[in-house]
């Protein structure tokens, strides 16, 4: 799992430097391949020497004076992940704003490999509004923690902020290479369907495809094979197969073709569109159109009615009762469905957040609290692979 795999250990200045030689040592001997990055603030606590010594490379340091023309380019593209322990509130805080002034912020910057943070600091730190502001974008970038856990500190004191164990984080670093979807086929769509008007105005709504994006992304770091049908443009540089459509036609027509083993049916998909679009652009001037309306295709049942049928998510944007939302399973036939009040602050579309209560085939709901986007796409993958177990389909 770990042997063989290719980790880059950057360490910042807190007095919990001195736990990353021991870090180091247990990756090497589980056969990783490690290099290893140091700010000069964490030289004022561990001696670089003694992380060449455990690596076998040299540590670097420096954006400039290396033999690489690009020395933080090179490292994230040759990382296959990051990780950062100890990760400071000056670390966290530069990567939170993309700032990029020594080596190991810029090669954060420059990676596209999952990254994992260890934070550690004293409890004021840890408890400031900026450092917990820092915390949730850093979350909702995609990136993984890791602690920090209760405890002793420097200089005596004692409370939140002391950095996990290393065999703590070594834990982590296995469950993020591990890649347990590998070899799932997944289909996940996302973002609202316009229906067309005429060729300029359309009837919509306002899902961001954040949460559907979150989705796919988190299935990938998981090393399953991800097919995205989406109406909006995804982030790059997870492996994603996107398919770009617009209309619920254009949508229910991409699901079609796909083979899967997974189906997050997270889109918005539009119930209904005008049943005929007019060719030009329709005239102010000529007052409000009569349209009539008809309904869209039932992207959601046609998954259902699959044979072999995947392992079927449905998602559910509800206003104030979610009480629909049990109907909706039962009558989809759905393994599960997620359903949210997108009235609710914080929770909807357009936001980082989201507050989802699950249903279950049963009837049985289980409310999860207000997360980021990225948890709730982390937590949810966590109980398909459970469901899907216990199902037998794997």
């Amino acid at each position: 799992m770990i042997g063989n795999r290719r980790i880059l250990l950057g360490v910042s200045g807190g007095v919990a430097a001195y736990k990353a030689a021991y870090l180091a040592r247990r990756l090497v001997e589980r056969g990783a391949d490690i290099r290893a990055v140091m700010t000069l603030a964490a030289e004022e606590f561990l001696g670089g020497q003694t992380l060449a010594a455990i690596t076998g490379h040299p540590v670097m340091k420096s954006l400039f004076g290396a033999t690489s023309v690009s020395p933080h380019t090179d490292l994230g593209r040759w990382a296959e992940l990051v990780v950062v322990a100890p990760a400071t509130a000056d670390l966290l805080a530069k990567l939170a704003n993309g700032h990029a002034d020594d080596l190991l912020s810029a090669t954060l910057l420059a990676t596209k490999a999952p990254v994992l943070l260890a934070p550690a600091m004293h409890t004021e730190m840890w408890e400031q509004p900026s450092t917990r502001r820092n915390i949730a974008r850093l979350a909702a970038d995609g990136h993984h923690l890791v602690g920090p856990v209760g405890g002793a500190l420097a200089g005596g004191d004692e409370g939140l902020g002391r950095m996990a164990e290393p065999d703590e984080i070594l834990t982590e670093i296995e469950s993020l290479l591990a890649q347990p979807l590998a070899g799932w086929r997944v289909l996940v769509t996302a973002g609202g369907t316009r229906e067309a008007i005429d060729p300029v105005r359309f009837i919509g709504n306002r899902s961001s495809g954040k949460m559907g994006h979150a989705v796919a992304v988190e299935a990938a770091r998981r090393g399953a094979e991800v097919t995205l049908v989406t109406t909006v443009p995804p982030p790059d540089g997870f492996g994603l197969d996107v398919q770009m459509v617009e209309s619920a036609d254009e949508m229910a027509a991409a699901v079609a073709s796909i083979p899967t083993d997974v189906a997050v049916m997270v889109a918005a998909v539009a119930d209904f569109r005008p049943a005929r679009a007019a060719e030009r652009k329709l005239s102010r001037e000529n007052g409000p159109p009569e349209m009539e309306l008809e309904r869209t295709p039932d992207i959601l049942s046609a998954v259902a009615a699959r044979r072999p049928r995947p392992f079927l998510v449905g998602f559910a944007a509800e206003t104030g009762d979610l009480s629909r939302a049990a109907d909706k399973a039962a009558q989809k036939g759905v393994d599960l469905l997620v359903a949210n009040d997108v009235t609710e602050p914080g929770s909807g579309f357009t936001t980082e957040t989201n507050r989802v209560t699950i249903v279950f085939p049963a009837g049985r709901t289980e409310p999860w609290p207000l997360l980021t986007k990225v948890e709730v796409a982390r937590r949810l993958w966590d109980l398909i692979m459970k469901q899907r177990g216990e199902s037998g389909s794997v």
